[in-house]
This record gives structure tokens, sequence and C-alpha cells, in this order.
């Protein structure tokens, strides 16, 4: 069994035009390390629209009672690198991504910019060749059903808006340390206002460990609030 057969079975969907697929796992260093011209940037293209439209509607009908500001905050958590790329690893795209030697020593399948691109890319492929209500069935299925769980997942907004109400002013985010190997390393930081400590956090990118800070923070706040 191949690696499609094996990814068609992952997905749980009928695959018609393999090569469609086959480019969806290239990345585009792999292409250049081998000199071809096909690489999975335009499916990528594709899919981030196709991503969109799906996550968008999704909310709509899933949160009445929302305006399009609370909307527009749990959509950019859910399109997110981080979110697309713990997708990306659900389905084992970690694993089947075609990338270069380099890409390899440096820790590429563990990088979120090529697994969120990657998953675009498949879901791209998908529209081309299934169509956009089996991409939305995929998506229906395997990922948007836990949305109200992933809701509130921008805590650097929530804070800033508590803080803004409380102290009149806006939180500062520090990162305090660095640990680890180039490509695989841990970042420190916590978060203040003026030299009181709200929050410390800790994530595998700097945007991840303000979050993790800021989440701490808002537990911390909502308590003496």
């Amino acid at each position: 069994m191949d690696k499609l057969d094996i990814l068609q079975k992952l997905l749980d969907i009928k695959i018609k035009n393999r090569e469609l697929f086959n480019i969806a796992l290239i990345h585009k260093s792999w292409a250049v390390e081998h000199k071809k011209d096909v690489h999975n940037e335009r499916l990528e293209f594709l899919g981030d629209s196709v991503l969109a439209v799906i996550v968008a509607e999704y909310l709509y009908k899933t949160f009445p009672d929302k305006d399009e500001g609370e909307l527009s905050k749990i959509k950019s958590v859910l399109v997110s690198k981080i979110q697309l790329a713990r997708w990306a690893k659900q389905i084992k795209l970690d694993e089947y991504v075609l990338i270069s030697k380099s890409e390899e020593k440096s820790g590429g399948r563990k990088k979120e910019s090529i697994l969120a691109s990657v998953f675009e890319a498949i879901l791209g492929a998908m529209y081309l060749d299934i169509g956009i209500e089996e991409c939305r069935k995929f998506m229906y299925k395997n990922f948007l059903f836990v949305t109200k769980e992933v809701e509130i997942q921008d805590y650097k907004s929530v804070l800033q808006e508590i803080v803004q109400k409380r102290y009149k002013k806006l939180p500062q985010y520090t990162i305090v340390k660095e640990n680890g190997p180039d490509h695989d390393k841990e970042f420190d930081c916590v978060v203040k206002i003026d030299e009181q400590v709200l929050g410390f956090g800790i994530g595998k990118t700097k945007k991840q460990a303000q979050q993790n800070a800021a989440k701490q923070a808002v537990e911390k706040l909502k308590k003496i609030i």
C-alpha cells in the first residue's frame, strides 16, 4: 500500500486525481533540491481560501449570538498556523510531506509553517478533486466539532481588554529565556503591568509562549476581579 492509499484512509475520502495529492505533499524545499518545478504553494493558496469560507460559515451558524468581532477572534485561532499544524499532525501529514534533506535535519517535520502549509494544500487538492461539500464534511467531521473547546484561545486579546479596563494600560510581554537547539527551541515568556508579573508561559514559538503567559494572567485576574 503506497502513501496515498494510506492517506486516503486517514482522510476518509475517495481520491480521484492522485497527482493533485502528490503535489499537495511536495514542499518547495524538496522541489528545489530535486530540481522540480512543481510544489504545493499554489494548492496552499487555494486551500487557504477554502478553509476560510468553511470556517466562517461554520462559526456563523454555530454562534448566532456572537458579533463580527467575536467571530473574527475565534476564526483567527482556528486558521492560525498553530492550529493547522495540530490538525496536520492529527492526520499524520507530518509523516508524508516531502521536504529537503536540510529541512529534515533542522526539524522541518515539526515546523508549524510547513505543517500548516501542507494541511491547506491537501484541502486545496480535495476541493479540486471532490468539491467543496466533501471539504466541508471533512472539516466538520474531523476538526470543527471541537470549536467550542478552542473558542477562548486568543488569550492575548482577552487579557488586553481586562488590563485596559482595570489598569488603563497595555500588558507588556518579555521573552526571558530560550532553551534548546535552533530546530527545537522553547521560549519562556512573562507578561507584566509595570513591574507586576501577571503570568508566565512556555511555548515552541514566541507567540505560543505569549499566549500561554496571557492565559495564566487571565485565569489569575478573573479570580480577583
